[in-house]
């Protein structure tokens, strides 16, 4: 069983950083396969990150390259994403994810999930 808790989400305005933690109970973290996804209002729930058992290989989607970062330190059993020059579209709750397919962006890949962290983007 592993638990996650996201943590960082907040209102920024747009052009602004944030950056989301997600802390992973269970043994076996560096072994895990992580993502985040988010859930824009009204819409379904989309991949945003991925990153490897090993963390030498990342995958984003398209809209986010070049301006979020995903990364772990698997000495404190957590992952991150950074996120700068956020956009008002960027808006959504934002969700951690455990034990996924790398390089799969379901959501159906993913065995656990994180409560969410709302980030809003004013603009």
């Amino acid at each position: 069983q592993v638990q996650l808790v996201e943590s960082g989400g907040g209102l920024v305005q747009a052009g602004g950083s944030l950056r989301l933690s997600c802390a992973a109970s269970g043994r076996s973290f560096s072994d895990t396969v992580m993502g985040w996804f988010r859930r824009p209002s009204g819409k379904e729930r989309e991949f945003v990150a991925s990153i490897s058992r090993s963390g030498g290989g990342t995958v984003y989607r398209d809209s986010v390259k070049g301006r979020f970062t995903i990364s772990r330190d698997d000495a404190k059993n957590t992952v991150y994403l950074q996120m700068n020059s956020l956009k008002p579209e960027d808006t959504a709750v934002y969700y951690c994810a455990a034990k996924g397919k790398f390089g799969s962006v379901s959501v159906s890949s993913y065995d656990y999930w994180g409560q969410g962290t709302q980030v809003t983007v004013s603009s």
